[in-house]
């Protein structure tokens, strides 16, 4: 038998596999995708650990899909419970101390990976993963083969990079558009009427803070507050609107003109 037609047969197999946090929005949303392609999935949540070595010790791979505040807490605490082949990897939204830490306390496969996407999908098709590599990749291939065939989007990224692109990417962005909430929230706006006066872009602007708002506020929180460097991010960039609301409180048309040429340069190089 050819070694492609092994690989294939091998993704074909169903595995096992623990989500601890399965019940949860994204745990559940990789419950329901594994379960539907065949693959026997159970779920470890905060009051089954009395029952974590039957539902750790003997699976192909375990899932860590808890809030961010727990996620060392909760690695350091199932990798007690696995053997050197189970591979153990991480959703959480931050990677270099998760990754570090299931390279300190399971000897066996680790993988970091960051859906890039809310739990209100319903598949893979045109979502991004990003990919975090740990020790023993082969290990997890069957899996990524699966996101994949599924329509995901693999990006491979090292931890310290992943983290330092979701200061932007994820921390100052849903900040904007938290406080964007929070002033409309105050100001008492009427959005349905808003919305019917709207151009496209404000609709599609007001969806996605609706979307933020839908979220559990301690998941939004924690994406802002996870790391010294987001929160000096944020620092600066709520700062860069108080200069910027100075201005517009001055009048100070020559200004603002000049800092829109200067971000402008910037994003026409």
């Amino acid at each position: 038998m050819s070694q492609d037609l092994h690989k294939q047969n091998d993704r074909r197999l169903s595995r096992k596999v623990t989500i601890i946090g399965g019940r949860g929005r994204m745990g559940k949303f990789f419950t329901d995708q594994l379960v539907a392609d065949g693959h026997h999935v159970s779920v470890l949540q905060a009051s089954d650990w009395e029952y974590a070595e039957q539902l750790l010790s003997h699976v192909d791979l375990v899932l860590v899909s808890v809030p961010i505040e727990r996620t060392v807490d909760v690695i350091k605490q199932a990798a007690k419970y696995l053997k050197p082949t189970t591979a153990l990897a991480d959703l959480t939204s931050v990677k270099t101390e998760p990754v570090q830490a299931m390279l300190d306390n399971h000897n066996g496969p680790v993988m970091g990976l960051h859906p890039m996407f809310g739990p209100n999908v319903t598949s893979f098709t045109g979502q991004k993963v990003i990919v975090c590599s740990g020790r023993n990749d082969d290990s997890f291939q069957w899996f990524l083969d699966f996101m994949s065939s599924q329509g995901g989007e693999l990006i491979l990224c090292s931890p310290e990079e992943h983290d330092q692109m979701m200061v932007i990417v994820q921390a100052t962005r849903h900040f904007s558009r938290f406080s964007l909430g929070v002033f409309l929230a105050q100001e008492t706006i009427d959005i349905d009427r808003s919305l019917s006066l709207s151009t496209t872009n404000y609709s599609q602007e007001i969806d996605i803070v609706k979307r933020l708002f839908a979220q559990s506020p301690l998941l939004c929180v924690d994406i802002m507050l996870n790391s010294e460097e987001r929160c000096e991010a944020i620092t600066k960039l709520a700062n860069t609107y108080s200069y910027l609301a100075k201005l517009v409180a001055q009048k100070d048309r020559a200004a603002l003109i000049e800092e829109f040429q200067t971000a402008q340069s910037f994003f026409n190089k």
